[in-house]
């Protein structure tokens, strides 16, 4: 969760409830307590994940209450983790590939983090031999902005420049585009990387269009409340500061009325 991007994390969460197929359970009923148990725990682990929360649901749902016997219910929980695994897995890709035909030859555009739905996007229409240029910020905290940068640099035709997040604004006036991914959207409210907010106000001033990319699964309206992730004080400074309290919060929210299209797997999507 550290590394990895949230679709990741909910890939790899459903493919760990595999597990309770080689476990012994007397009834269906105690198949379905253990597999709700864990799936309760796997949600709590990050409760910022919306996809997360989603993938968790969908067995849930699928499972629990569908067979009479355990065998039967062991075999549709394997059935059902193959299909929500695909479903997360294609989203992404279908996402990217309906992103692609944002950009245009020539195109300067912003991103901030690190979404893989982005980068596949970038690197899909670099591929088709659109020449880009790229200002990516180190995206604190964490700095995965500098792993975006890192990705964007080998992908042939795209120009990278790799910035601090407080100079967003100082280059957006050069930039076509604004195109970031997504943590999740909770009714009409965006959440992602930290910085996110400031970086699409400023957008918005300026007139520079901003998309965001992402599985529809990270879409939610209900069920489902973000909790933000406050990381340690030492990311900010190394030696406390006496009287001084350090914010180091993972996330922000920004207004959805701020962005110009959401484009998930589903096409441009009507919030």
């Amino acid at each position: 969760m550290q590394t990895h991007s949230s679709s990741v994390v909910a890939v790899k969460a459903t493919r760990a409830l595999s597990e309770l197929i080689e476990r012994d359970h007397a009834t269906v009923e105690e198949f379905e307590r253990d597999l709700e148990r864990n799936v309760s725990a796997l949600k709590r682990a990050n409760p910022s994940h919306a996809s997360l929360f989603n993938a968790m649901q969908t067995v849930l749902v699928n499972v629990v209450d569908r067979e009479d016997t355990v065998a039967e219910a062991k075999s549709l929980l394997e059935d059902v983790i193959d299909r929500v695994v695909e479903d997360v897995q294609q989203g992404k890709s279908r996402a990217a590939q309906n992103a692609v035909s944002i950009f245009e030859d020539g195109e300067t555009f912003l991103t901030h983090d690190f979404s893989s739905t982005v980068l596949e996007a970038v690197e899909t229409t670099a591929a088709d031999g659109n020449d880009l240029t790229a200002y990516v910020t180190e995206a604190r905290p964490r700095f995965l902005g500098r792993k975006t940068a890192r990705r964007l640099a080998e992908v042939d035709g795209v120009d990278t420049h790799l910035m601090v997040d407080g100079a967003a604004g100082t280059f957006l006036e050069d930039c076509d585009r604004v195109v970031v991914g997504m943590d999740c959207i909770v009714e009409d409210t965006l959440y992602n990387r930290v910085g996110t907010y400031p970086i699409v106000a400023t957008a918005n001033r300026l007139d520079v269009p901003v998309t965001v990319v992402g599985s529809a699964a990270k879409i939610v309206d209900d069920g489902f409340v973000f909790e933000n992730e406050f990381r340690s004080p030492a990311e900010v400074s190394l030696e406390p500061i006496e009287d001084v309290v350090i914010e180091n919060p993972a996330y922000d929210a920004t207004p959805v009325e701020l962005v110009d299209e959401v484009i998930t797997d589903n096409g441009v999507e009507n919030l």
